[in-house]
């Protein structure tokens, strides 16, 4: 039996991990970062839930490789913090997808190749498993979509996607390859739904360039444009713009310099010497005559835009003249930390340039209605199965493009978070359903984090924390030393009356709880000051009760 294990969870457009299962062989397609919302203070990045794949190898199961669909973060950037945890195994991607995922395990101190797949070329990994990539186009050069030949037929898989018609590189998809490849029978067909949404064609990258170069020519100071990293097309078209309107470029932000090198090595991007600026040497070019391209697009806590917003980065700084445009939309899920930044920008009184206002400075990577139903079309599976999108998108494709097609409840497969399933004899059915919880990267601790922690660090962020110290000597709690220490909830010299209150109503559950051991005490004066307080001043700080021993 085949297996199909969505491991960064169904109805999510970030995390993508799947695994393939025959026998004892597995295959894992994709390996991608999350980003963390705002109820997860502190939080880094999050990661897939690989624990299956630890059980299956210390079961005796073998990974026979990991193949890498195209070069975003939530489809390689995960690689690093998972790799260290499995055996030895093969990696494959397009040439700009490996250079990306390997610089990603570089950084990461991986020294380890990740091997290019030619375009169409079948690749026979093991026993059970062939795999062929086929040039599609998206919002990053080199994306594949995957065809996996197994013992139960052929599997389709067509993660994020666009038929971009002009592409900014000229490399047009590759539909006459996948028909082709796809005319003997496809099992099932995996396919991007993200857009499923927008009933136009989804507009071709190359109308994205005269937007920004009229932008870009009204700016009376520096040009500071922020973009996704791995947007090589999109990178490239604000080049072209600045180029024609007398501008020099600067990158700032790791991601992008070291994307930017990369594409540059490969022939992927073009960029004259002479216009070219090291970002510490900004400062000596004129601000009418510099374009700054700026990671964190996301408004991602760190990145080098967000530090540039609040004044803190130590080069880039942003000045009453200049522009902030924003060549991309935010991700699903990430609107808050996305806007946030825009708005920090706007108090500032800093003109700012985004989709919402501006919209054709960006067009989406992503196929809407009719490119879908025009791959579904041509690969014709037997099964679909709508990914990359959220539940509401998975669904719109099963109404708006499966039913009409001819599919029906029993042929589009819409598992829901951790289901897996399986394929046997042609015929579908589903498998069992696994408990899936994205791993949290804090610092340098993976998975360390949870849903405690994460309350707790809820509680200090809106209300703060009250302490409450309290002595003991020998079998007797000094209460008259009883100590008060406050942090993010009340200034303690102007709130007399309150840390009073705290004192009196800690020493009366004293008196009442005298018999219990310490730590049982601390705890019920937590729980107990906690209700008190809220019920008085409709505040809830994290209360820390502590019984000292001294003498």
């Amino acid at each position: 039996m085949l297996k199909i294990i969505p491991l960064g969870g169904m109805g999510h457009v970030t995390q993508n991990m799947f695994v393939y299962e025959y026998e004892d062989e597995m295959l894992i397609v994709d390996c991608g970062i999350g980003f963390p919302d705002v109820y997860m203070p502190g939080v880094d990045v999050l990661i897939p839930d690989y624990r299956y794949v630890l059980k299956a190898v210390e079961s005796g199961k073998k990974i026979v490789a990991m193949v890498f669909s195209h070069g975003h973060d939530d489809h390689i950037a995960a690689a690093p913090y998972i790799l260290n945890q499995l055996p030895e195994f093969p990696l494959y991607g397009s040439p700009l997808t490996a250079r990306f995922a390997q610089k990603r395990l570089a950084d990461a101190g991986f020294d380890k190749t990740v091997n290019i797949i030619s375009n169409s070329e079948p690749v026979k990994l093991s026993q059970y498993f062939t795999v062929q990539q086929f040039n599609i186009t998206h919002s990053v050069p080199d994306t594949r979509h995957v065809l996996i030949h197994t013992p139960e037929g052929v599997i389709y898989h067509g993660s994020d996607f666009k038929l971009d018609p002009t592409p900014v590189d000229g490399k047009v998809s590759d539909l006459e390859g996948i028909a082709a490849a796809t005319s003997k029978g496809v099992l099932c067909m995996l396919i991007d739904c993200l857009r499923i949404e927008n009933s136009n064609w989804t507009p071709s990258e190359t109308t994205v360039g005269p937007a920004l170069k009229e932008e870009i020519a009204k700016i009376k100071g520096k040009a500071i444009v922020t973009l996704m990293s791995s947007h090589i097309h999109r990178i490239q078209q604000v080049i072209d713009a600045a180029g024609e309107v007398g501008r020099k470029v600067a990158f700032v932000g790791r991601s992008v310099e070291q994307n930017v090198e990369v594409a540059l090595e490969l022939k992927e991007l073009t960029l004259p010497v002479s216009m070219r600026v090291d970002k510490r040497d900004m400062d000596q070019v004129p601000d009418n005559q510099l374009c700054v391209i700026v990671a964190g697009s996301q408004g991602q806590e760190g990145s080098s835009l967000v530090r540039a917003v609040f004044g803190e980065h130590p080069i880039l700084r942003i000045g009453q003249n200049d522009t902030v445009i924003f060549a991309a939309d935010s991700i699903p899920g990430n609107e808050v930390y996305y806007y946030g930044a825009i708005d920090e920008l706007s108090r500032n009184k800093i003109h700012v340039v985004y989709p919402a206002v501006r919209p054709d400075i960006h067009h989406s990577g992503h196929a809407s209605q009719p490119e879908q139903e025009k791959l579904l079309s041509i690969v014709k599976p037997k099964y679909v199965m709508p990914v990359g999108g959220t539940d509401r998108h998975r669904f719109k494709f099963y109404e708006n493009i499966a039913l009409p097609m001819g599919y029906n409840s029993t042929t589009v497969l819409m598992p829901g978070e951790g289901e897996v399933i399986g394929f046997q004899a042609d015929t579908f059915k589903p498998l069992e359903k696994l408990t899936l919880q994205a791993q949290i990267v804090d610092g340098l601790g993976i998975g360390d984090v949870g849903p405690i922690v994460l309350s707790d660090r809820l509680v200090l962020s809106k209300a703060g924390m009250v302490v409450i110290i309290i002595p003991r000597r020998g079998d007797q709690l000094m209460l008259d030393k009883m100590d008060i220490v406050s942090r993010g909830f009340i200034f303690i010299k102007e709130s007399t009356e309150v840390i009073e209150y705290i004192k009196e109503a800690t020493a009366d559950i004293v008196h009442k709880e005298k018999k219990l051991k310490d730590d049982e005490l601390e705890r019920i004066i937590e729980r107990r000051i906690a209700r008190k307080l809220y019920q008085i001043i409709k505040r809830e700080p994290m209360i820390v009760a502590e019984i000292v021993k001294i003498g």
